[in-house]
């Protein structure tokens, strides 16, 4: 009995409600993760060549380093009424803010790992004669990969806390129910939801985790403990 009257009851904990809106959080977390990937995704075909202009000298990292910090910094608020007028009220409009808001770390992170390349990894690769294409694509860009990872990793994690708000514009996902149940106090609701996203960020993490771990198997390899020291003593 007092399961079924959980909803009256307002409690924070019901299995009424997750039953008897199972399909709206579905939808909700549906939209979520497909507004999170694309956001992702996007941001990372645009992050890879302002990493690569970066690259080439100060005079280009500066402006590119300094304008997506700049964009980070933007309230979102003011950045979906910014980009209003351009977008409407529209999904377009929330991937273009979580776009321009995953910039600065994708960049900084895709930068930062390809700067770390040995120059003598490329020195050799040249002598096999690589030219400039080859070399960052079968060179640098697997040794950057460990850096672009955790970049990744990290954008994706606060692509799924931002993407809740974009319910200002009724395109946030499980944002949109915790919106929609705040001004009734409708615990179970805002709970849920609020679960639903913190597990969402911990299930794309672990994922690329995984990703990550069979990209780059290299960086599993460690000496076997005592290994050195029996080295040194049987030389």
């Amino acid at each position: 009995m007092a399961e079924q009257n959980c909803l009256v009851a307002n409690d924070w904990i019901c299995g009424e409600y997750l039953r008897s809106r199972s399909h709206e959080l579905t939808e909700a977390t549906v939209q979520h993760i497909w507004i999170t990937a694309v956001s992702v995704l996007i941001g990372l075909a645009v992050a890879f060549p302002l990493a690569l202009l970066a690259r080439r000298g100060r005079r280009f990292a500066g402006p590119v380093l300094g304008l997506t910090t700049v964009l980070y910094t933007v309230p979102s608020l003011a950045m979906f009424s910014l980009l209003l007028p351009l977008f409407g009220l529209s999904a377009a409009l929330v991937v273009t803010g979580l776009v321009l808001y995953s910039l600065t770390i994708l960049v900084r992170n895709i930068l930062a790992g390809l700067e770390a390349v040995p120059q003598e990894a490329r020195e050799a690769a040249r002598g096999m004669g690589y030219g400039p294409v080859r070399l960052l694509w079968e060179v640098e860009l697997p040794l950057a990969l460990p850096a672009l990872m955790a970049g990744l990793r990290i954008a994706t994690v606060s692509t799924v806390a931002l993407t809740t708000v974009g319910s200002l514009v009724g395109k946030g996902g499980l944002g949109n129910l915790i919106e929609d149940a705040l001004p009734s106090f409708f615990k179970a609701q805002v709970l849920t939801a609020s679960v639903l996203c913190v597990l969402l960020a911990v299930a794309a993490d672990l994922l690329l985790l995984g990703v990550q771990r069979l990209l780059t198997p290299w960086t599993r390899i460690r000496t076997p403990a005592g290994a050195g020291i029996a080295k040194t003593e049987a030389g």
